[in-house]
């Protein structure tokens, strides 16, 4: 039976932080880095209950373009 060798893993380094309280909600933003590159976390905090997601750096331009396009879109309701 063989095994690789372990690979001790890192905790991403945290490069940059926002964070947007709404009403009960907090919402934090973080920008990452580990050994398989940039990504975003998107936090929801409510009440100490969390939900996550992760964009990785190759798709932030067309996250905020679809963002972008929401807002505009929510202006004219």
């Amino acid at each position: 039976m063989s095994h690789e060798p372990s690979v001790e893993k890192q905790p991403p380094e945290i490069l940059g932080s926002e964070q947007v309280p709404h009403e009960r909600k907090l919402f934090t933003l973080e920008l990452k880095v580990n050994r398989r590159g940039r990504f975003l976390t998107i936090t929801e905090d409510v009440d100490g209950r969390r939900n996550r997601i992760l964009v990785p750096a190759p798709a932030f331009a067309d996250f905020a373009d679809a963002l972008k396009r929401l807002l505009a879109y929510a202006q004219t309701l």
